[in-house]
């Protein structure tokens, strides 16, 4: 399942953020709290399942 910020920033589990130090594999429920969308700056909150 992917994770899509209303900016239209998508994350991707199984791709990770490695640009922002998010490793591949890395399952939404283990970003840190504070995650922001490194795109626009809301927070998990704001993204919606896609």
């Amino acid at each position: 399942m992917k994770y899509v910020c209303p900016c239209g920033y998508e994350y991707d589990p199984e791709i990770g953020d490695p640009d922002n130090g998010i490793a591949p594999g890395t399952a939404w429920e283990d970003l840190p709290e504070d995650f922001v969308c490194p795109v626009c700056g809301l927070d998990k909150d704001a993204f919606e399942e896609a």
